[in-house]
């Protein structure tokens, strides 16, 4: 499905996670690419990051890398923007609603039912807050499965498998990695196993690089120390 701008609506581009929101003085709010379009100008103001941090306590390791202020609220991280305070789930909901009314003025329907794919390591807290996430941006939210079973799904219906199939699904995303194996009957998908890492994707590859030749050049040019 295509949206406005002649873009398929998916998560690495207009309608991201990962480019959730920026929130500024006039107090307009800006999803996706509108969102990321600030960042140059206005760091401090743009989120990021919002569904891997979603009633996630161990932040600390990643607070250095974001520009806009995080901070503790009964134990849970808070974002803060010039005056505001926002949960990631509060985040996420604003993400969800844009996504909703994107897709209903392109069917040209109202969309009230909802499935969420979340990373197949998401805990019940993190599920939970996601589906609540969901039911403030006003949608009825069916369940939540993980992604890898979405793509098994996907997988059977374009493949037409039939019989007895097993698949192993391998997604590295932009901050979450997922690694399951699956068996698909008849249209029935039983999960075999699953592992992976809800702080590993491109985003952390891209810090590593940035750590690697900032300290090249801390080394080379003796600095720090």
């Amino acid at each position: 499905m295509h949206n406005t701008t002649g873009e398929r609506l998916q998560q690495h581009q207009h309608l991201s996670w990962r480019r959730a929101s920026g929130l500024y003085a006039n107090n307009k709010q800006l999803i996706g690419d509108a969102a990321q379009n600030q960042a140059t100008m206005s760091p401090h103001n743009v989120i990021f990051d919002a569904k891997v941090h979603i009633s996630d306590a161990e932040v600390q390791p990643d607070i250095k890398h974001f520009p806009f202020t995080v901070f503790n609220k009964a134990g849970k991280p808070y974002i803060r923007l010039e005056q505001k305070e926002f949960s990631p789930k509060e985040i996420l909901s604003m993400v969800l609603l844009k996504m909703k009314e994107t897709a209903e003025s392109y069917l040209g329907y109202n969309i009230d039912d909802t499935v969420i794919t979340v990373p197949a390591y998401f805990n019940d807290s993190q599920r939970q807050a996601t589906k609540d996430a969901g039911t403030i941006s006003g949608m009825n939210v069916l369940c939540i499965i993980n992604k890898p079973t979405a793509a098994a799904i996907a997988y059977s219906l374009d493949k037409k498998v039939v019989g007895e199939r097993n698949v192993l699904i391998f997604d590295l995303g932009g901050g979450t990695f997922d690694v399951s194996l699956l068996t698909i009957e008849e249209g029935i998908f039983e999960v075999k196993a699953t592992a992976g890492d809800t702080h590993l994707g491109g985003e952390d590859f891209g810090n590593q690089l940035i750590n690697h030749f900032a300290q090249g050049f801390k080394r080379k040019h003796k600095k720090g120390e």
